[in-house]
């Protein structure tokens, strides 16, 4: 059985407390990595070199970085990396917001792009800095509202802004992070469902033609313009998130997850996980345990 030692964050909101705004200076990240069932919107600055891990996407950030994570299974961690910046600012905005049911406010139009948001941010969201840089003076002056309606309306106005950015990036894989995907087209939605269900199989791209109604030809046009990615790229990728999410979550060697997860021989899957994640599968693993805690 799988160990269940990620840090799961109890966060300090009370029944009644609508958001928490920590805004801090420091000289070092060392808080473990975690997840939690609450929506988090995280700022940092001053701390390039930082190497942040969102489920299996782990990237070196620059000066600016600011991400939103709606998912309370989706581990997550700013470690220190190469940081060697001493005067690290960093701002953490929890809160929750239940827009899934059709009755809530996120389902009337005005709330249609935030709503889109949280959704995408199941999988993290990095913001770019055109966004950041919309949303960086009201960020800045967020924990001095000292109204809790103000300070509401102020996160508000912030989600809002982000949310009608452009070139926000999902972070980890659709598979690493248990997200169904779902497109504006039907015939995507029900690609995407069909690789989901057969990844570990061996797809043809006329099966998938065939399930479309389309010619063979014609799909992979198709396809690529839906995604921004060819066939072969997209299953590739929801192959490696299903195994690193068994590398996380299970004991079971390399060799049994690679053929698992559809794989014909090790020496492949080891090249592309290496290619995709920038570190070797057990590397991968080892880093996710060296810096789980047991509580």
């Amino acid at each position: 059985m799988p160990e269940n030692n990620i840090l799961h964050e109890i966060p300090p909101l009370m029944d009644k407390d609508f958001m928490y705004v920590a805004d801090r200076r420091k000289a070092e990240f060392t808080y473990p990595i975690h997840c939690h069932e609450i929506f988090e919107l995280n700022f940092v600055e001053n701390a390039k070199g930082v190497r942040r891990v969102v489920g299996d996407c782990a990237e070196t950030i620059g000066d600016y970085d600011l991400v939103l994570i709606t998912s309370p299974h989706l581990e997550h961690v700013w470690e220190q990396g190469e940081c060697t910046n001493k005067d690290i600012h960093e701002i953490t905005v929890q809160f929750f917001f239940d827009y899934s049911y059709p009755t809530s406010i996120f389902h009337r139009a005005p709330f249609d792009t935030m709503r889109q948001m949280f959704q995408d941010a199941q999988r993290g969201l990095a913001f770019p800095m055109s966004a950041i840089m919309r949303v960086y003076p009201q960020l800045q002056n967020l924990s001095k509202v000292k109204e809790s309606f103000y300070a509401m309306i102020s996160l508000f106005e912030i989600l809002y802004e982000l949310s009608k950015c452009s070139g926000a990036r999902p972070l980890a894989t659709s598979s690493f992070a248990k997200v169904n995907v779902r497109s504006d087209s039907r015939r995507i939605t029900k690609v995407k469902d069909y690789i989901n269900e057969h990844y570990y199989d061996d797809i043809r791209l006329g099966t998938l033609a065939e399930l479309t109604g389309m010619t063979a030809t014609s799909f992979s046009r198709f396809f690529h313009q839906h995604t921004g990615k060819t066939l072969n790229d997209y299953i590739i990728d929801i192959k490696l998130g299903h195994a690193a999410r068994m590398l996380v979550d299970t004991h079971h060697n390399i060799s049994e997850i690679c053929y698992s997860c559809g794989f014909n021989t090790l020496t492949n899957f080891n090249r592309l996980f290496k290619k995709r994640k920038g570190c070797s599968p057990t590397e991968f693993r080892e880093n996710y345990r060296k810096t789980r805690v047991v509580f």
